[in-house]
Formats: structure tokens, sequence, C-alpha cells
């Protein structure tokens, strides 16, 4: 699966719904444990407060790979 992360003044993010796509996850079950942990398995995200969104680092999907998350 080709991704085309979101550009931004800050850098390259992912938005939820991409993040859970590339890992073939609901994008509830992430903003979920966000909600809990205040991270996705350690993947910090950038919260805009103006929008309420979370925008994952692009290279979020390598992150978990490497701490041992399954990543399809």
């Amino acid at each position: 699966m080709s991704l085309t992360p979101q550009s931004t003044s800050v850098g390259r993010f992912l938005t939820t719904n991409e993040l859970a796509s590339a890992i073939s996850l609901r994008p509830q079950s992430i903003r979920k444990r966000y909600s809990q942990t205040g991270s996705y398995h350690g993947v910090v995200p950038l919260k805009l407060e103006a929008c309420r969104r979370l925008l994952w680092p692009a290279n979020a999907v390598e992150q978990l790979a490497k701490r041992g998350r399954d990543v399809v």
C-alpha cells in the first residue's frame, strides 16, 4: 500500500485514518489507545487543538514495526 502523507508547515504526517489503513486497524482502535495512554504503542501524535485532529509521524508504521507491533 502506498501512502502519501499530508504535508504541513511542521513536516510530513499521516492522519489517523491513513495510519489505521496502513496497519490494518480501525481508526477508533488507534484513537482509543491514544485516549487511554497518550500514544499508540509509543508513537506520539501531534494534536491540533483547533480542530482536535491527531497527526501521526510519517514514519509511524516503521516505528511500530521496530517496537514489535504487528504491521501488515
